[in-house]
């Protein structure tokens, strides 16, 4: 019997279908023979069904899925032994980083609860991430560096719906948030495939103006904001479609709206007030606001979250520094959505925002051939995390400073200037 929950039947099948297709075909570009692990909540069966047929259909060697489960994840905080919050599977994390060094690709479903953990104790939910990330590293840096393909898709978890559409039943919430998640990966038109080609080849001619216009430094200012992000030497503007090490194109993100490069992780001055509330692992962190000198956070406070946060920034030294910064039009069609998706991967796309954390190697010039050393000297980020949060909006103005001290408009009022 194929058992699915009612809910799930307001899942339109067809256009599931084609988000399958679509993070195979143009989120990953999974060559022949090429193994792929997959990461998912185990709500999402559905559409990692439909992605295993796609891979398999284009040719993947293996394909291999671990799920996540909310009450799983409950039991540990409700019943775990408090040891093992300083504890995390260590071992399957090799397993992944020996993969993806073997040229694996990675995929991730994205859909968790992100109010999951908001009623457990901050210290052990701190504890878990510390442990996770540092668990997580020899991984993580495989997918930060580009050695791999790598994709992150959505699914329409019941529980994430709720929380985006709290006045709908669960069914209708479901089908608005699947709607939604349809429309911002471009799989609600008649050619997927061709429209993600037309999206890539404009976000390219963004990334080639702000590459050719060389500037050291971009000024924000807005409500709650005047932040000087000074960028790294050889810093390197992407978006949309990134060529990995291993020369494939693919879509790191699905979907994506921004163009984004590396900052400099000692020339960070100023305030910075976030615009959308960040939810990491389980935790909603709102109305962020941090002070940086010297490129580190000196100052960090929230309205709600701000145990989780600071417990982050404590994660190492680069957790106070910047890996990103990325421009996203306020008019970007997820932000003219006007849902606020409580996720960061459609978050991050309906505005301007920052990471905390690790820098993507491929944001300089010749990233590929850089080692770590002559990344950190040009002023790359390193650390056991990456968060993205959210600090533009339609009243934050961008300037782009040449070396001379020079300033170009780079948007206004949250648009391309």
């Amino acid at each position: 019997m194929n058992f699915m929950p009612q809910s799930q039947t307001s899942v339109d099948p067809a256009k599931l279908e084609k988000l399958a297709e679509v993070a195979v075909k143009v989120g990953l570009q999974l060559q022949t023979g090429q193994d792929l692990v997959i990461t998912a909540p185990v709500v999402a069966l559905p559409l990692v069904r439909l992605i295993t047929k796609h891979a398999y259909m284009a040719g993947a060697g293996l394909v291999t899925a671990f799920y996540s489960d909310e009450e799983s994840t409950l039991a540990r905080y409700r019943y775990g032994n408090d040891q093992s919050f300083d504890r995390a599977s260590d071992w399957l994390y090799d397993g992944m980083a020996k993969a993806y060094a073997r040229g694996t690709a990675r995929l991730a479903v994205a859909g968790d609860n992100p109010m999951l953990l908001s009623e457990q104790d901050p210290a052990k939910v701190g504890r878990a991430n510390r442990a996770n990330s540092a668990a997580y590293k020899p991984a993580l840096e495989k997918i930060s560096n580009f050695d791999i393909n790598w994709n992150i898709v959505s699914y329409p978890n019941p529980s994430w719906a709720a929380l985006v559409f709290p006045d709908d039943p669960e069914a209708i919430a479901v089908a608005k948030l699947a709607k939604a998640i349809f429309a911002a990966s471009r799989v609600d038109v008649e050619d997927p495939i061709a429209a993600w080609a037309e999206h890539n080849g404009s976000l390219a001619k963004r990334s080639s103006w702000l590459n050719g216009e060389r500037f050291a430094s971009l000024h924000f200012t807005g409500p709650g904001t005047d932040l000087m992000v000074g960028l790294a030497d050889g810093h390197e503007w992407h978006g949309g479609a990134s060529t990995a090490k291993n020369g494939i194109t693919c879509n790191p993100n699905i979907p994506t709206e921004e163009v984004f490069t590396t900052p400099h992780a000692l020339r960070v001055e100023g305030h910075v007030s976030s615009t959308k509330p960040l939810s990491h692992q389980g935790t909603l962190i709102d109305n962020i606001q941090v002070r940086f000198e010297g490129g580190r956070i000196v100052e960090a406070k929230a309205s709600r979250g701000a145990e989780v946060l600071n417990k982050v920034l404590d994660t190492d030294e680069g957790a106070r520094r910047l890996g990103e910064v990325a421009l996203v039009p306020h008019s970007s069609p997820i932000s003219a959505s006007g849902i606020l998706f409580y996720n960061t991967l459609f978050d991050e796309n309906a505005s301007c925002h920052i990471a905390l954390g690790q820098c993507y190697s491929k944001c300089f010039v010749n990233g590929a051939s850089l080692t770590q050393e002559q990344i950190k000297a040009q002023g790359g980020n390193s650390s056991l995390i990456h968060i993205d949060w959210m600090i533009g909006s339609g009243q934050v103005d961008i300037d782009g400073i040449k070396p001379d001290g020079s300033r170009v408009p780079v948007m206004r009022q949250g648009e391309w200037a």
